[in-house]
């Protein structure tokens, strides 16, 4: 079974930083792409970023060049460091995983519970 399991969420102020981990279980992490997700009440979903397993990265213009995206294979777990935060960034973060293993894909089938981020003075 499948299990991604965010944590790393709370609140901070503007400009403050956060690390986001999902840990993951249940098929071979290496192998797949995985994605950051946000999403504010109200309002779509936003693609944040993508790793695939060999390690290189694609972010949202929005979080380009604040947000740091990055995968440990062997311990099946993947991070979002968050610096330069607005309070714009608020939101639900959630992890997915791609579809298709290898490189990136737009086609996300599992998806984590969320962890809050709020960016609030």
């Amino acid at each position: 079974e499948v299990q991604l399991v965010e944590s790393g969420g709370g609140l901070v102020q503007p400009g403050g930083s956060l690390r986001l981990s999902c840990a993951a279980s249940g098929f071979t992490f290496s192998s797949y792409a995985m994605n950051w997700v946000r999403q504010v009440p109200g309002k779509g979903l936003e693609w944040v970023s993508a790793i695939n397993g060999g390690g290189n990265t694609v972010y949202a213009d929005s979080v380009k060049g604040r947000f740091t995206i990055s995968r440990d294979n062997a311990k099946n777990t993947l991070y979002l460091q968050m610096n330069s935060l607005k309070p714009e960034d608020t939101a639900v973060y959630t992890c997915a995983k791609s579809k298709i293993p290898g490189d990136y894909s737009v086609a996300l089938d599992y998806w984590g519970q969320g962890t809050q981020v709020t960016v609030s003075s």
